[in-house]
């Protein structure tokens, strides 16, 4: 209680904190476009326990390798060292959940390009039609989000409670923007294959910094922002055209 009470009157962890906080909502999206692209194909009475369920299940992870802090750390010793980069247990999980990704997105991109093809895509199909099917790979995937996640904490800042309290804002906010993102991404086709062209740049971002090339975060998401503008754009003529059509009907 002594070190909270002079965390609180340090003006630097207040600053840490309000950083760590932004930070943590950034590496956050990620996850939910995955959470919202997998629960839209569960039946509509399962979607929203889905979405709880995985974000409770990512704060749960987050605050579980928030306890282990030191164990954390031990994550980015190399193991081995394979064309001249050393892999370590972080570079492993990253490189997994990157590939998962790729093949998740590739999978779900060719569903919707070629939805009459499901001999070819019943691996994709089935293992998005179950509650249980969904919270799995949920469950992976924020496995990976949480471990970069409280890297990134841990190298921003020393004090614990600072990291707790801005995981837990994180999480509340991801909770909170869950069902309105999964609403408009439902509700919007082309928002969709737009959302899985972000998953397919997030999975290659991911294997990259596995594989020891580092792409800045701010690179990635400055493209997500600039696409996501293009579209909102292509939206607003479609429905500008709509408009019209519908007007020159009337007449």
């Amino acid at each position: 209680m002594q070190d909270l009470a002079l965390l609180v009157q340090d003006p630097a962890a207040w600053v840490a904190l309000i950083t760590l906080i932004v930070m943590e909502i950034v590496l956050g999206i990620d996850n939910l476009v995955f959470i919202s692209i997998l629960t839209n194909k569960l039946p509509a009475a399962q979607r929203v326990p889905a979405r709880r369920i995985g974000i409770g299940l990512a704060l749960v992870m987050r605050l579980v390798l928030l306890g282990t802090v030191a164990w954390i750390v031990q994550l980015t010793t190399p193991l081995f060292e394979l064309f001249g980069h050393g892999f370590s247990w972080k570079d492993l999980i990253l490189i997994g959940g990157g590939l998962f990704l790729v093949w998740k997105a590739t999978k779900e991109i060719h569903h919707s390009v070629d939805p009459v093809d499901h001999d070819e895509d019943f691996i994709a199909s089935s293992a998005t039609g179950t509650l249980a099917a969904a919270i799995g790979q949920i469950l992976l995937l924020d496995l990976v989000f949480s471990v970069d996640s409280i890297i990134t904490a841990v190298g921003m800042t020393d004090h614990l409670p600072v990291m707790i309290i801005a995981v837990i804002v994180a999480v509340t906010v991801m909770l909170l923007a869950s069902n309105p993102l999964a609403n408009f991404i439902e509700k919007n086709p082309t928002i969709v294959m737009l959302a899985l062209g972000f998953l397919l740049m997030i999975g290659m971002t991911l294997i990259a910094d596995g594989m020891g090339f580092h792409v800045p975060k701010g690179y990635v998401y400055a493209a997500m922002a600039f696409s996501a503008l293009v579209e909102g754009l292509n939206m607003l003529a479609r429905r500008k055209r709509r408009a019209e059509a519908g007007k020159k009907t009337l007449h």
